[in-house]
């Protein structure tokens, strides 16, 4: 591809092209038709992509979805001070939950940096598409990808040993509150440790019991107090993330309830207000900074072999947990 098929597509002449990729005047129509078809063919002008396999620019782009929260910034902590020491900069984009804006984040970056590191909560065919026109390695963390090299968690057997610990404690009305199923690891993976552990269990999983929000605060107040408004309401709450129990624990607080003698709440990530909540959450230790350094390590090894693309680069690390007890459950 180059610059006379791209303006043969767009219907332009070839100089209006090369206006348009020097930054020089070209109408808005014109320009809208050039970036039409560049984004449609995944077009990289041909200084650029020389740049980007003859020279290396030390800067590594890391995707976020949100950037205020405890687990990006300690996944970032881990990834700066690996990629600090090798001698790397960062530029992080953070989308603030909008799958827009990693697609415009993973356009930008591709021209600009050695590599990617992306924290993804959705991959739609959009990202594959994306994901096939860069010409650096990417780093998929927190969710499966296929064909790509990608860091997650144990997220179902993580949520199936919380409910077993839970059952274990002497709960059979256990409640659910967690994300949709846009969220493979948390909205999917978790909610399937959860019914898998209820049947082995032999313990008929209630609809009325399994409540979906978003990962805010609110939400895990809001569903908690649509569980508690049930005629019959469960005697402990399991929580998809600690931020979920978190809003748990401040509805059933508010209302008079107490924790564990009437409800017990359990959660899942162990971000560092776990230890601190009044009684302390129960929940499940993932080991967030590390799991962002084993990313940058990867994502180094990959850009130091020489790779252009990390496709059919399958190294999916997984990381254990562990069961943190406190005095919530």
């Amino acid at each position: 591809m180059n610059i006379i098929e791209i303006a043969k597509l767009a219907g332009v002449s070839k100089s209006t092209v090369s206006r348009y990729l020097n930054d020089g005047y070209v109408s808005e129509e014109a320009s809208e038709k050039i970036k039409e078809v560049i984004e449609q063919t995944g077009f990289v002008p041909r200084r650029q992509a020389q740049a980007m396999r003859s020279q290396k620019t030390n800067l590594i782009g890391i995707i976020v979805p949100k950037i205020s929260t405890e687990t990006a910034a300690r996944v970032i902590e881990g990834i700066t001070n690996e990629l600090s020491n090798a001698g790397y900069e960062v530029l992080i984009g953070n989308t603030s939950q909008s799958i827009e804006k990693e697609f415009d984040y993973l356009k930008v970056f591709k021209n600009q940096v050695d590599g990617i590191i992306f924290m993804a909560t959705e991959i739609t065919p959009k990202h594959y598409e994306l994901f096939e026109q860069l010409h650096i390695p990417i780093v998929v963390v927190a969710q499966k990808v296929k064909d790509y090299p990608c860091i997650v968690h144990d997220d179902y057997h993580a949520s199936k040993d919380a409910i077993n610990y839970l059952i274990d404690k002497g709960h059979r009305s256990i409640g659910f509150i967690g994300v949709g199923e846009y969220d493979v690891a948390v909205g999917i993976e978790r909610k399937k440790g959860y019914l898998d552990a209820l049947e082995e269990q032999k313990i008929e999983a209630q609809s009325e019991y399994i409540q979906i929000g978003d990962f805010s605060h609110e939400s895990g107040f809001n569903l908690t107090k649509h569980l508690m408004s049930l005629p019959k309401p469960p005697s402990a709450i399991f929580a998809v993330t600690d931020n979920l129990a978190i809003g748990c624990m401040e509805y059933l607080k508010e209302n008079g309830y107490k924790i564990p003698d009437d409800v017990a709440v359990m959660g899942l990530g162990d971000i560092k207000i776990a230890a601190y909540m009044t009684p302390g959450l129960t929940t499940v230790h993932y080991h967030f900074q590390t799991m962002g350094a084993k990313s940058a390590n990867l994502l180094m090894q990959l850009i130091q072999s020489g790779k252009e693309s990390s496709k059919n680069y399958e190294s999916n690390f997984i990381f254990n947990y562990r069961l943190i007890e406190r005095d919530s459950v």
